[in-house]
């Protein structure tokens, strides 16, 4: 489980500490307040756009190979951007920490999606965006101690410490290959990324769309919440704590939500995980004080945490035999734009209206998910499209 969970965190806590640090830099190299918004934008664009040719190097490297050479990229991005005496060297280097990203957390996709037993497949992938979230979280904390050291640049060197930690790891701890591999093969590859794109056009542009609509609401609650608490008249201290408890209730259901997924099916948890955090948007405009805004807060975090590892776990049963890092590279693609889009929706309808109509579109989007995989994602079954999973082989007669 170390080999599987730990260089996860640990890349993930390299992300979180240089999260907060980056639009600073980008303010003290003489971004304007926008261009240093587009300078962490970057961060998911590079995260789509790295999308096909990380599938491409998964499947023709190997899993760990692709893994540790997204470290390698990650570190010599935490380098430029610390370096970075211009808004353009900055801009690539939080490109290259994007694309790195986007390698890193395909190729352990990947691996878990051979690797699990169909029926724990969810708990696996919802754990792996668990770990995920609990290093984004400790992230920022990390850095600061590195910024009270060394200012800013301390944060970027203690991300990179961490990204090369996260590199030993794998090196060190063996991968238990999946079924039927020696120990760090590359599985067996057919058809290019074309070839897939053309054979999973149906599954893309349905399943994958649903996807795409969960992703866009996940990501523009991480928007709107620190929006409305400003416009709410909060401060810094008491926005912080409104999305730490959001995050909390969020982190706390990721290994639940998985659990539920095996046990009952990918429908009973997207669609109810949709609904709520719909309903938590439509009801935000509603707060007008920190309790009511707190309040709904959490129930956004429950909404998104009921859904934890949904996206990676339709992606996982979807992807076919053979093809399975193409298919995800391609699968990510599409949801990542999704992660992208969110805040640029919030953003467009804020700006054309109000923040209170732009949370109310996230809810109508919400609804709009919900009916998407209530559609799309299939009732029963398991592993290769189920919309549930299998129950695990009974066992033989007079077992004990």
């Amino acid at each position: 489980m170390a080999a599987v969970y730990a260089p996860a965190a640990l890349f993930s806590t390299s992300q979180g500490a240089v999260l907060p640090i980056l639009p600073l830099t980008a303010r003290a190299v003489g971004a304007p307040v926008a261009a240093a918004a587009l300078v962490v934008a970057l961060l998911g664009v590079g995260q789509v756009a790295g999308a096909l040719p990380a599938g491409v190097l998964t499947a023709r490297a190997g899993e760990r190979r692709a893994m540790l050479s997204a470290a390698a990229v990650s570190a010599a991005a935490l380098a430029g951007a610390a370096a970075a005496r211009s808004v353009a060297v900055l801009a690539l280097s939080a490109l290259a920490l994007g694309v790195a990203a986007g390698v890193w957390g395909l190729a352990r996709q990947s691996y878990l999606t051979a690797a699990a037993p169909v029926h724990l497949r969810a708990r696996a992938l919802s754990t792996l965006g668990g770990v995920g979230r609990i290093g984004l979280f400790a992230g920022p904390f990390a850095g600061a101690a590195g910024t009270a050291l060394l200012g800013r640049a301390g944060a970027y060197a203690v991300a990179g410490l961490v990204v090369l930690a996260a590199a030993v790891v794998v090196l060190a701890l063996p991968d238990p290959a999946p079924p039927g591999l020696p120990a760090g093969a590359p599985p067996a590859v057919r058809g290019g990324v074309l070839a897939v794109l053309r054979e999973q056009a149906r599954v893309l542009s349905t399943l994958g769309a649903a996807a795409l609509a969960v992703q866009a609401v996940r990501q523009s609650r991480q928007t709107v919440l620190p929006l409305w608490c400003e416009q709410t008249g909060l401060d810094a201290t008491a926005t912080s704590l409104v999305v730490g408890l959001s995050g909390a209730v969020d982190t706390a259901l990721f290994y639940p939500a998985g659990a539920v997924m095996d046990r009952f099916g990918r429908r009973v948890v997207g669609v109810p995980s949709m609904l709520v955090l719909g309903g938590a948007h439509a009801l935000l405009p509603l707060a007008h004080t920190g309790a009511g805004v707190a309040l709904v807060g959490a129930l956004m975090g429950l909404g998104n945490g009921m859904g934890a590892g949904l996206v990676m776990t339709l992606g996982a049963d979807a992807a076919p035999p053979g093809q399975r890092a193409r298919f995800l590279g391609a699968w990510r693609l599409v949801t990542d734009t999704g992660v992208a889009a969110g805040p640029v929706l919030v953003g467009a309808a804020a700006g054309a209206a109000t923040l209170a109509v732009a949370s109310g579109g996230v809810a109508v989007l919400a609804v709009a998910a919900a009916a998407g995989l209530a559609a799309w994602v299939p009732r029963g079954g398991g592993g290769g499209g189920g919309g549930g999973a299998p129950r695990p082989p009974p066992r033989a007669a007079g077992a004990a």
